[in-house]
């Protein structure tokens, strides 16, 4: 029976990292694999979805020029067929991107679907293999709710949507989170006539219920958005699906699921070795360390733990697992929170979100800015969006912030950076803002949360503090 230092059990984003991080120690590992190559992201996440929707933007972009009269033209028409060829053909480039390594070191991977039998090893296709320490970074898959399983062939999910030559002409979008909240709307953008549901008027994330409300009231001069929830009723002749939305009947010819992914949990084996899930399917782990709580020889990082499913947190999560199955066990410090939903304009939450705040009944207040009325955001034609940043009453320390902002994309980055290096609104209100930028609407939230703080404290640095040299 094969023995190894390290098993790694999934060969996506945290898989990867993992392995960069064991090779540093040992050369006695394996990789096994099952399903494609080329990681979540690359194949049908993050990268393709931004191609849509950078070509959707821009393309809503030109209409906008045109029915302002800065470009002359009558009609303008999109070629939806040739847009989803470009979306594949750029997605098989990042894919080459990810596999471009795996020639140095395909003597290590095995494909096929691993197995625990016992704590030390799995199997692979009736072969045995052991190991003193597991990596299992096996993912996760689209989740599509039971009782409506017998409608399927209506269904597109998202790992099976960028395979779509011919778009639909009238689609439903279940589930407005990050990925039905960007498709959605990209979609509509070149033309297809998308109708969204959800089970409440948070829309791509957003947790303060003033910018949900706020959100949810912009997204539907997009397209009309039910927050009522649907039920499917049956279909025409096989042709279109009825659904129920808000007392009404409507008929779809495709129906975009996007209410979640399930972590691929099921079929390990974890039940034979005795590991407990719990109410969720899911055992305990340490988010500093990644080990299991019940078997700390055995690591959890990405999407399969369910914890921060974003792909610099998956990367993240396999340099901490793939460093201490070749160490001893170490905690490692997690960077702050930070997600982004590439809606037009951007979602992002930074650090502690308001419910955070509130379950810790922290004394906070909140600086806030709008960008209607806001120079860059006007010159941009993105004349929408709130900007709310959280801050301790006491000291003015940046907690954390929440936003739909034009480059929010950007201004949650600053956040982050801001946060992680533990500064106070007054010490970011010292860095330089230009004029005219639309991080002078970050100037304006600072400003606002520390006026509620200390209004004496200044936004200059004195000569005898100043960092100029």
């Amino acid at each position: 029976m094969s023995q190894y230092d390290v098993i790694i059990i999934g060969a996506g984003t945290s898989g990867l990292t993992a392995r960069r991080e064991v090779i540093k120690k040992t050369d006695n590992y394996l990789v096994i694999h099952d399903g494609p190559f080329g990681t979540t992201c690359a194949r049908v996440g993050c990268m393709p979805s931004k191609v849509l929707i950078q070509v959707a933007n821009d393309f809503h972009q030109t209409k906008k020029l045109i029915a302002m009269n800065l470009i002359k033209a009558d009609f303008i028409e999109i070629d939806r067929v040739a847009v989803m060829k470009h979306v594949r053909s750029l997605r098989d480039r990042f894919v080459r991107g990810v596999l471009s390594s795996m020639p140095d070191w395909e003597d290590k991977l095995i494909k096929g679907r691993a197995q625990f039998i016992d704590k030390n090893t799995v199997t692979v296709k009736g072969e045995k293999y052991q190991a003193k320490n597991f990596i299992v970074a096996t993912g996760s898959r689209p989740n599509i709710p039971e009782p409506w399983l017998k409608y399927k062939k209506f269904f597109i999910d998202t790992d099976s949507f960028f395979e779509q030559e011919v778009l639909p002409e009238k689609l439903l979008v279940v589930g407005l989170g990050v990925i039905g909240l960007e498709l959605g709307q990209a979609l509509s953008r070149i033309g297809v006539k998308v109708v969204g549901v959800s089970r409440s008027r948070s829309v791509g994330g957003l947790v303060n219920p003033d910018l949900q409300e706020y959100a949810f009231s912009k997204i539907q001069n997009e397209f009309p958005v039910y927050p009522s929830g649907v039920n499917f009723v049956g279909d025409t002749n096989g042709d279109k699906v009825s659904a129920e939305i808000d007392g009404e009947i409507h008929q779809f010819d495709k129906v975009l699921m996007s209410v979640g992914r399930r972590p691929n949990i099921d079929n390990i084996g974890f039940d034979t070795i005795g590991v407990p899930l719990d109410e969720k399917g899911q055992p305990k782990f340490d988010v500093n360390t990644m080990a299991l709580t019940e078997a700390s020889h055995i690591y959890l990082p990405g999407d399969i733990n369910a914890d921060r499913p974003i792909l610099h947190e998956a990367a993240d999560e396999g340099r901490i697992a793939g460093f201490n199955s070749v160490n001893e066990n170490e905690c490692f410090k997690r960077r702050e929170f930070l997600g982004i939903t590439f809606s037009d304009p951007n979602i992002a939450s930074v650090g502690e979100s308001y419910a955070d705040l509130q379950n810790r009944k922290t004394d906070y207040v909140v600086g806030k800015v709008t960008f209607e009325g806001q120079g860059r955001a006007i010159v941009k034609f993105k004349e929408q969006g709130l900007l709310y940043v959280y801050a301790d009453k006491k000291t003015g320390l940046i907690l954390g912030a929440e936003m739909q902002a034009p480059d929010g994309e950007h201004l949650a980055h600053l956040l982050s950076w801001a946060m992680s290096l533990k500064m106070t609104v007054f010490e970011a209100l010292k860095m330089p803002f230009y004029h005219p930028v639309v991080e002078e609407g970050l100037r304006t939230a600072l400003r606002d949360a520390a006026n509620q703080i200390d209004k004496n404290q200044s936004e200059l640095f004195r000569c005898a503090d100043s960092p100029i040299r």
